[in-house]
Parts: structure tokens; sequence; C-alpha cells
């Protein structure tokens, strides 16, 4: 079955696609009452996009990402963030905390996890880390039983700022 052929989620159940944009938008006013920095919304959310193999919320976050301060070198270095020195204190725990969140079914949030992650974030910017995870999650699933499609960009077309 091609994606043309797929249901369009989003369009079929527009209720429920309303609730779940809802969601990302009260996720994000809590993620900014908590001091969340948009760089770090974006790279967590690129991160577990990336993680989930959601090729079109990647598109999306790159370039909310680039907006909100990331550069080339720092998306090219989110999948070897553990030995790369770009990344801030708090986003290699929120980075290891998206990695947790992805593989939730595997071992839940782990106890050396959630107490390293602990030590750098305060409870509130944990919460809102959380809710930002498992909302891109969601919108990661929507997007891939949907295969949205990510068309080639136009090669005279300028990378957004």
């Amino acid at each position: 079955m091609t994606a043309e052929q797929r249901v369009h989620l989003a369009k079929s159940a527009p209720p429920a696609y309303s609730s779940l944009a809802g969601l990302a938008k009260q996720v994000g006013a809590i993620a900014a009452d908590a001091g969340i920095d948009d760089r770090l919304k974006e790279l967590v959310q690129i991160h577990v996009s990336q993680l989930n193999g959601c090729a079109y919320c990647v598109r999306v976050h790159v370039e909310k990402g680039m907006k909100a301060g990331l550069d080339a070198d720092a998306v090219a270095q989110i999948a070897t963030w553990r030995d790369s020195g770009v990344f801030t204190e708090r986003e290699r725990a929120g980075l290891e905390l998206a990695e947790a969140f992805t593989f939730i079914h595997e071992d839940g949030i782990p106890d050396e996890v959630y107490d390293r992650v602990g030590g750098v974030l305060t409870e509130a910017e944990y919460v809102a880390l959380s809710w930002i995870l498992i909302s891109i999650n969601a919108f990661n699933r929507l997007a891939i039983a949907g295969r949205y499609a990510v068309p080639p960009r136009d090669a005279g077309a300028a990378a957004p700022r």
C-alpha cells in the first residue's frame, strides 16, 4: 500500500488530532513556565524523531531548532551526543531522558537515568521535558503510521533561518 492510499489519521479524525495538537500547545506552555528554552525543546524532539525513524518530524523540528539557535554542527552531533562536547549539561540530560522515554518499553525510566537527570534538572524541568517527550513520541507514531511524505528540497531554495 502506498502513502497515497493510506488513511490520513489527522484528517480522518479532526477532533482527535485537535486534542493532540492542544496537548502539544499546553506542553509548550508548561515547558516555557519551567524555563525550558526552545533550543532544548527542539533538540530533544529531533533526537526522539531520529530514534523513532520519523523523517517528517525530524524535518519539522530541525527547521524549528535552527530558528531556536541550533546550528548544523549541533544537529549533526545529536547522534553522538555522549561523545560530543557541543551540548550543555542540561542538554545532555534532556537527550538522555529522550532516549529513556523513547525506549520506555525496555526498562521504563531506569533509576540511574532518573537520578542522573534529576541531579541536573529541576523537578519542573523534568516534568516539562517528560511531557515534551510523551507528545513527540505520539506525533512520531501518527506521522510514521501515515507515511507522511518528506520530499526533496528545491536545490535553489534557501534553508530556513
